[in-house]
């Protein structure tokens, strides 16, 4: 078994052959069809999946689209509000594909990490403990003390430490590990959404998280796997549903490590882009969004039309190896 095999020579022939240590399956890929075929064979979509099912009880995508940490909130003098989160960092091996296992770095036992949630001008106290066995911090995205930057403040094994700071910008933002070597600790999977609500509210909606992720299992610097929301192929088999012409607002961010730009393309619809979150006005109306790691956005659209709609990274390789799904919208 060639373990150095890389992602261009299994897109060249060799997924469903090939298998990583311990793996009972690997990915499906639709053939190229003979001249005398039709384009569009019936079972291509099918094909560009997965075989099998990974263990929903230890990490389920479809519950994680919608699953929002607020915190233990508690009123300080004035009626501010006080929010403490409990963060540890766990070594534990995770399922990214059927039967293909990472040796992940996790904040609180999953990846990505819980998603935080707040508003604005909320003070935040974040207690972190490092259950791993390397040095872990907490990077937060947004504004805070230099000493609550997670850059110096490292953190060993057994260790702990408290970030307290206050809730600013309103938007989307992001929280990784900053130990050095920055690359692997993201890359293992120490990271995860961190919104800040305005005080005034956005439109009610079907809101949902989405990280775009990718994992080297064969540690040569180049992903194998890509996702949104850790495991391949998930909204393949289990369709995200939406509702015919409610407001669906999708929290996007990019922490895929080793490619400089990520991508996601909505078949059949446009939608608003409100980048980084922080602007009440959307600076976009597009169909596909650009991003490099760290970058995240917020969008919205109102699907016009009932079906499934494919959505997909636009760089087809990683929607092969992975980062693809559907969208059932419901009349």
């Amino acid at each position: 078994m060639d373990l150095k095999l890389n992602r261009r020579k299994l897109l060249g022939g060799a997924l469903g052959a090939f298998s990583f240590a311990g793996a009972r399956s690997w990915l499906g890929k639709a053939s190229a069809p003979e001249p005398d075929q039709p384009a569009h064979h019936p079972h291509a979509v099918e094909a560009m999946s997965s075989y099998g099912d990974v263990d929903l009880n230890s990490f389920n995508p479809s519950d994680f689209l919608y699953q929002f940490d607020y915190g233990r909130v508690s009123r300080l003098p004035g009626g501010r509000a006080l929010r403490e989160y409990q963060i540890v960092a766990v070594d534990k091996e995770i399922e990214v594909v059927p039967g293909v296992f990472f040796p992940a770095w996790t904040y609180n036992g999953q990846v990505p990490g819980p998603t935080l949630r707040c508003t604005q001008g909320d003070l935040l106290r974040v207690h972190f403990v490092n259950g791993g066995t390397h040095p872990h911090t907490i990077h937060f995205h947004g504004f805070h003390p230099a000493n609550m930057d997670g850059v110096f403040e490292v953190v060993n094994p057994g260790q702990e430490y408290t970030y307290e700071f206050e809730a600013e910008p309103f938007g989307l933002h992001l929280y990784h590990c900053h130990t050095v070597p920055l690359k692997r600790h993201i890359h293992k999977g120490l990271y995860g959404a961190f919104i800040i609500d305005p005080q005034t509210p956005r439109p009610p909606a079907r809101e949902m998280v989405m990280v775009m992720n990718g994992f080297d299992t064969n540690f040569d610097a180049e992903n194998e796997i890509y996702a949104v929301n850790t495991v391949a192929f998930h909204y393949h088999r289990y369709p995200i549903e939406v509702k015919l012409q409610e407001l669906v607002r999708i929290y996007l961010v990019n922490v895929l490590e080793f490619d400089l730009v990520n991508s996601l393309h909505i078949h059949g619809h446009f939608f608003n882009v409100y980048r980084t979150g922080t602007r009440p006005d959307p600076d976009d109306f597009t169909d596909t969004v650009m991003m490099c790691q760290g970058e995240r956005h917020i969008l919205e659209l109102q699907f016009r039309n009932p079906g499934r709609f494919m959505f997909h990274a636009h760089q087809s390789e990683f929607a092969e190896l992975g980062w693809m799904g559907f969208f059932d919208v419901k009349a």
